[in-house]
């Protein structure tokens, strides 16, 4: 009997086990399979993503910390109409590179005439170097928060350098990985936004009806910078030339420099839209929340002109608030997010311009490709870098170099825009992924849009 009772409770015993294993291997198979789906739509996420993130870069959250230190909410207006031509614009440009296997300047080279292609590098080469120089001065002004009497020339070498180096030591899929998780500076203003707490009937009022009552000359200038800012022309040839590296790595081309047709499909096509779409939705919304976090913090509190790095970083306080020393906890996270975007940004600057001036030479390019490979790429890279660090030594105040920046990137930006419509909708270069209806609509509004806001600059500027 006792035998008996061992042997039942041994058969009992197997059961629970092989139950619990059988219940162990499902929760295991329906892990995986979610897992594998986050995989697949984290592995879609690449130069889209990217591409979001330096659009914020320093320039960027100057702006629209200028925006809502002054105006308050009265600003949002412009993020609903800005978004779908972002979208458009970089769906554009990354859906050439797929189809074409080639960057933009490469294009232009092939199909159009020299003026055009020299014009549209020229424009490219001069707002990055603008914009690698004011990113570097910021990146810098905002260390010095943290290290007093620190030497702001210095620091800015510093970074340049460390840009430089990271581009040509560190392999491109190692370097387009740190990239994509920079972006995780931004979130500090959404949460600050939340934590302060929002009129939110207010702010979504004024994000979807314009106040037409605020807008004199400042205001022109500082929504012309938004413009250029979100909209910016390095981000045209930076998304184009990426979309073709990420082509070579995976092996869909053998080269980035036409020889060889890329093999793409509609699935492909599908998820170039995935990646630019949520890298264009973390820019627009991170952007949105800086002018709501800036609202909320200094222009609710008279601080209506942002003069210095020290004053930017006043919006972050509450996020620290009650912790010892939350006034250099807040310059702390500033400078942190600063830093984290500058070097994501200042890389895909140079970079762009590289692409541009490879192409245009017909030299050998590409991240894919080691130093010694294409040494010219990389000399173009320290190059442009170099040029931007030498803006640092003319004088020339941060923060002001910061949003005057975000307004050279809004006029230079037009004639390329232009550019990309003709190219989106040329059947020699895009075959049968030209550009829809939708993709028309967007470019060419994105078009008209910051043509006649470089218009009223111009015009509001004028002495009377």
């Amino acid at each position: 009997m006792a035998n008996l009772y061992s042997w039942i409770n041994d058969l009992v015993g197997n059961h629970e086990a092989n139950k619990q294993a059988r219940l162990h291997e499902q929760n295991l198979g329906r892990a995986r399979k979610h897992y594998g789906k986050f995989g697949r739509f984290v592995r879609v996420l690449g130069p889209g993503v990217v591409t979001g993130a330096a659009d914020d870069d320093p320039s960027g959250i100057a702006t629209y910390s200028q925006a809502g230190a002054a105006y308050g909410y009265g600003l949002l207006w412009l993020f609903p109409i800005m978004f779908p031509l972002l979208l458009a614009v970089q769906e554009s440009c990354a859906r050439i590179g797929a189809v074409s296997g080639d960057g933009l300047a490469a294009i232009l080279k092939k199909h159009y005439s020299k003026k055009i292609l020299y014009s549209a590098v020229t424009l490219v080469v001069v707002a990055n170097t603008v914009n690698i120089g004011a990113n570097l001065a910021a990146m810098a002004a905002t260390t010095e928060l943290l290290v007093p009497g620190a030497s702001v020339s210095g620091l800015a070498i510093m970074f340049a350098l460390i840009c430089v180096v990271m581009q040509i030591a560190v392999p491109y899929k190692q370097y387009a990985r740190i990239l994509k998780w920079l972006a995780i500076a931004l979130f500090a203003y959404p949460v600050t936004a939340f934590l302060v707490g929002q009129p939110w009937g207010e702010v979504f009022a004024s994000t979807l009806i314009p106040d037409f009552s605020i807008i004199n000359k400042d205001t022109i200038y500082i929504m012309v910078g938004i413009l250029g800012t979100t909209i910016s022309p390095y981000l045209f040839f930076w998304n184009t030339s990426e979309v073709t590296e990420d082509e070579v790595e995976t092996h869909r081309i053998k080269t980035s420099s036409g020889t060889g047709i890329p093999r793409i499909s509609a699935r492909f096509i599908k998820s170039i839209r995935i990646d630019n779409l949520v890298g264009m939705t973390l820019a627009s919304v991170s952007a949105w929340f800086i002018v709501i976090a800036c609202a909320s913090v200094l222009h609710a509190n008279g601080i209506t002109e942002i003069n210095s790095a020290q004053d930017a970083a006043a919006a972050l306080e509450p996020l620290v608030q009650g912790f010892p020393n939350s006034g250099f906890i807040a310059k702390l996270l500033f400078s942190v997010g600063i830093v984290g975007i500058g070097l994501l940004a200042v890389p895909v600057l140079a970079g762009s311009s590289s692409y541009a001036v490879s192409e245009a030479l017909g030299l050998k390019e590409g991240y894919y490709r080691k130093f010694s490979k294409a040494k010219a790429f990389y000399g173009i890279i320290a190059l442009a870098t170099l040029a931007g660090l030498i803006v640092n030594f003319i004088g020339i105040d941060p923060i002001q170099a910061l949003i005057f920046t975000a307004v050279f990137n809004a006029v230079a930006s037009v004639p390329l825009l232009f550019m990309i419509y003709k190219v989106g909708n040329n059947r020699d270069v895009m075959g049968q992924y030209k550009n829809n209806r939708w993709s028309n609509v967007g470019v060419m509004a994105a078009f008209i849009l910051m043509a006649i806001a470089t218009v009223v600059l111009f015009t509001s500027l004028i002495p009377r």
